[in-house]
């Protein structure tokens, strides 16, 4: 702990950067559309999918290792609203109602990670035309940016089907903000058929990649407006947050990462430093401090293989989440326009 604490300094004087401002453990259940979802879908149809995305992905990664995170995130927030189905990369049409890559909150999501899956489907268009979904593409990618990064490898089941809705307006009471409390959290999670051990395991994802000031200010200089910083902040890391995150007046594109110690590795260090007061936003935090979902934080910290495991079937859980299959939606040959 001490070493981990000593180094704080050090690491922010590093991890603190600019970037374009355009920024369970548990028993796999059933959601109805898990079991239409094969892992073998495109064997007869692409049978080198695969190979042809991490192709991509391993090149965006050594070319932009901000890649990783950032279409890890992109996949969440793809499946939080309208369900995985790619709908958060449908640009907008003119006259029509702004598309949910647009909404606020939104706005800080990479273009690395747009462009990710860009690639992706332009390379398989190229050997398996009008085959394979974006939303597929989406999740396999995610899939291997944790791996290359770090973690587990699990197999990604396919056939879904790309969204033909895309609504701004759909976006802010389907994701969690940064401030949210445990409460809404459990609730928001709960509507997407997700538990309480899926929302500290997916959580986890935090153990690689960074945030925005804006996303965290709030615990620094006026914690739940008592015009005090949070008091479950470790004081060196609060110094060292303030210090580029000035209460007002500071650059916007700065970004600090999730984890101070290994922001680049997918391991679980997310959850010790937890432990050790030092997660970045109220959310991360507020899962140490609530003694529903402590002892599980706890575990995870002291088991890497526990927690891949359980992200592992995490990740398959929430990638179900409201697909489209069969005859439903479209697959897109151009993952930003609808056919």
């Amino acid at each position: 702990m001490s070493i981990l604490l000593s180094a704080i300094s050090a690491v922010f004087s590093v991890f603190f950067i600019f970037l374009p401002s355009t920024e369970s453990y548990h028993n796999l259940t059933s959601n109805g559309y898990s079991s239409q979802l094969a892992v073998d879908f495109y064997s007869k149809t692409c049978p080198q999918l695969e190979q042809l995305v991490l192709s991509v992905t391993s090149q965006q990664l050594r070319d932009s290792p901000v890649s990783g995170p950032a279409t890890i995130r992109l996949f969440f927030h793809d499946c939080f609203v309208e369900g995985c189905d790619a709908s958060i990369l449908i640009s907008s049409k003119q006259g029509s109602p702004l598309a949910e890559r647009y909404a606020r909150y939104n706005k800080n999501l990479r273009p690395e990670a747009f462009s990710t899956v860009e690639k992706a489907k332009d390379l398989v268009e190229s050997k398996c035309p009008g085959v394979v979904s974006c939303a597929d593409i989406l999740a396999i990618a995610a899939r291997d940016f944790v791996h290359l990064t770090g973690g587990p490898y699990y197999v990604v089941k396919k056939g879904r089907r790309d969204g033909r809705v895309s609504l701004a307006s759909k976006v802010k009471p389907n994701l969690p903000g940064s401030n949210s409390t445990v409460n809404e959290l459990l609730g928001l999670f709960g509507s997407k058929g997700l538990s309480q051990e899926d929302l500290v395991v997916l959580s986890g994802a935090h153990t690689i990649g960074f945030a925005h000031c804006n996303q965290f200010t709030g615990r620094l200089y006026n914690y739940r407006q008592t015009k005090k910083a949070d008091p479950s902040i470790d004081p060196r890391l609060l110094k060292a947050l303030r210090m580029s995150c000035p209460h007002r007046g500071g650059n916007k594109d700065i970004v600090a990462p999730f984890d101070v110690n290994t922001p680049f590795l997918f391991d679980h260090a997310y959850y010790s430093n937890l432990e050790a007061k030092l997660g970045l936003l109220a959310t991360d935090q507020g899962l140490f401090m609530d003694p529903r979902t402590v002892p599980l934080v706890q575990a995870l910290g002291k088991d890497k293989a526990k927690f891949f495991q359980a992200f592992s079937l995490a990740m398959e859980k929430m990638g179900s989440i409201g697909v489209k299959v069969g005859n439903q939606g479209e697959i897109r040959k151009d993952c930003s326009r609808l056919t």
